[in-house]
């Protein structure tokens, strides 16, 4: 079987590494899951959470814990308002990812959050995002997505980070990630979060039994399945 791989062979995408993913920190032993717990409703983050997913935000993916080696893959860019080809008809209307802002009113439906576990310096690849794809009324070309094209290096932007910095961004932007080419590992947590009425994924049908000791009542509420808040 061949492997599963998150950038097509050939472009500039792909390296000869694989990225390696994990999930499941939340319910880690207590002095393991704190640091992940405490990202749910972090009093620095509520205020971003709140501005952009509304009062009642709640977690809508599982947290990813991602790590990469050096040489290894990057994802092609996806997400955005207009498909693209990443599984569903290209060039229609996306409504799970979309980003409004009304008389001043920011909102997204679905926000994502990646605290960087180790630093990422210009150069060392990994994060990347087409700022103002959130307004997009075009699907993304494929090879675009693949990276090919000098089009790619023109648009894209990778922010340089610190490790504990964490860098929001809607799901509606066009996002992505390019090889990781540090010597040192890569590590990041990515968390998606939702306004209280939407759900994109299903991170709140994967809470094994007796998980939720522990967790302080704002954090469990943040774990809720959607409801709506009239």
């Amino acid at each position: 079987a061949a492997a599963l791989r998150n950038a097509k062979s050939g472009t500039p995408m792909a390296a000869s590494g694989p990225r390696m993913d994990m999930g499941g920190m939340l319910w880690w032993q207590a002095d393991q899951s704190k640091l992940f717990r405490d990202m749910l409703t972090h009093p620095r983050l509520v205020p971003y959470y709140r501005a952009l997913c509304g009062e009642g935000y709640r977690m809508d993916h599982q947290p990813l814990l991602v790590a990469q080696g050096p040489d290894s893959e990057g994802f092609k860019l996806h997400g955005g308002p207009i498909s693209g080809a990443d599984g569903v008809p290209q060039g229609v209307f996306n409504p799970e990812l979309q980003y409004r802002c009304v008389h001043g009113q920011l909102w997204t439906s679905l926000l994502a959050a990646s605290v960087q576990l180790c630093d990422h310096q210009p150069g060392d690849g990994g994060f990347c995002i087409v700022r103002g794809s959130h307004k997009l009324n075009l699907p993304v070309p494929t090879d675009f997505a693949d990276g090919v094209g000098s089009a790619f290096a023109e648009h894209i932007h990778h922010p340089a980070t610190r490790a504990g910095d964490v860098v929001l961004w809607s799901e509606a932007t066009v996002h992505g990630a390019t090889p990781w080419r540090a010597e040192r590992e890569r590590r990041v947590a990515i968390y998606r979060f939702a306004p209280p009425n939407m759900g994109y994924g299903r991170g709140y049908l994967d809470i094994p039994p007796g998980a939720m000791e522990g967790l302080t009542p704002l954090q469990r509420a943040v774990l809720e399945p959607p409801y709506a808040t009239r």
